[in-house]
């Protein structure tokens, strides 16, 4: 017995000078020092020896082990200092290396306008929806009581991809998924792209965002569409800014109404950024839901009444940022985008 320890122990030192990974020590422990390893099947054929000898082999095997743990150790810790003076030369950072400042990025015009509109919304008690941008011609037109000889449901002016299914045009249907799941009353907004087929030009673009609201309750009258939009116009160009209501269509809405604001540049002076009219271009459209719109979402018209309104963020943002071309939103050129 005593000649097989001494040779397990030679075999375990020089199969040890050999390894080259963290693993194989892992595996020459196991297979010397583990539950089954060899020194323990040593340990368990100590009961066959004599009383006088098992001492003296205890100590042996004792000593062994030690000698062989303490190898594994050094070994252990050798490798690894290796493996961190590597990694410290691979991954080595010259901090005096003189680079160029790093500038950081910032919202774009866009995205904050969108971030803002929301903030001001859902302070104003609204709750923000969402939706799909591929949307069913029955949400995006007929529920909207949008009549079948419409311009807008023309191959020339909207996207489709089927006689049913279409890149939306609006955001509306969005209020007609919240008014068909949840029903009346409801105060929402929605925003996102839609996609029309427009020429590019300084104003329109094929890919554009909106943003959508929509309250609907018993006694909902024009008085609560005008007192709420007037107060998202001070709030969010200015108190001193004044808004105008015209008549205009919409099939989804009646009455309905399109809104201008004074010239942000010369408070309704006249200039020639508002061709000195002393009014902005159209900011949004709004009026009254129409009856058969809520009919079409399983909503009382006898009960409930609401108003909704719409507006594209573009333009809000080229109103508020005073930018004159709605190309240079989708450009990336970085002498623009650094304004703001």
């Amino acid at each position: 017995m005593k000649e097989k320890l001494i040779g397990i122990k030679d075999e375990s030192m020089q199969l040890l000078n050999e390894v080259k990974t963290i693993k194989d020590i892992d595996e020459l422990k196991v297979k010397y020092l583990g539950k089954k390893g060899e020194i323990t099947q040593i340990l368990k054929g100590m009961k066959d020896l004599s009383k006088e000898e098992r001492p003296v082999m205890g100590a042996l095997v004792n000593e062994v082990r030690e000698e062989i743990e303490k190898a594994l150790e050094d070994k252990k810790a050798e490798l690894n200092e290796k493996i961190l003076e590597k990694k410290l030369h691979d991954e080595r950072i010259d901090v005096t290396l003189k680079t160029d400042d790093i500038v950081l990025g910032h919202r774009h015009p866009l995205k904050k306008t969108l971030e803002d509109l929301e903030d001001l919304f859902t302070h104003m008690g609204f709750t923000v929806y969402d939706g799909p941008e591929i949307e069913t011609v029955e949400n995006n037109f007929d529920l909207l009581n949008a009549p079948k000889d419409h311009p807008s449901r023309d191959m020339s002016d909207t996207f489709y991809f089927d006689k049913n299914t279409i890149l939306r045009s609006q955001t509306s249907p969005v209020q007609i998924r919240a008014m068909k799941e949840h029903g009346a009353p409801i105060r929402m907004i929605c925003s996102g792209r839609v996609f029309r087929s427009d020429e590019v030009d300084a104003t329109h673009s094929p890919m554009f965002h909106q943003l959508e609201g929509l309250v609907v309750d018993e006694k909902i009258s024009v008085a609560n569409l005008i007192d709420t939009l007037n107060y998202f116009v001070k709030a969010f160009f200015g108190e001193e800014v004044k808004t105008r209501f015209r008549p205009h269509y919409f099939p989804f809405t009646e009455p309905s109404l399109e809104v201008d604001t004074t010239c942000t540049s010369c408070g309704g002076k006249g200039c020639s950024a508002c061709n000195h009219t002393g009014w902005s271009m159209e900011l949004l459209g709004c009026g009254m839901v129409h009856p058969n719109v809520l009919r079409n979402c399983g909503i009382d018209p006898e009960k409930y009444s609401g108003f909704a309104f719409g507006m594209g963020i573009d333009r809000i943002a080229m109103v508020r940022y005073k930018i004159t071309d709605i190309r240079m939103m989708f450009e990336n050129n970085k002498k623009f985008l650094e304004q703001f």
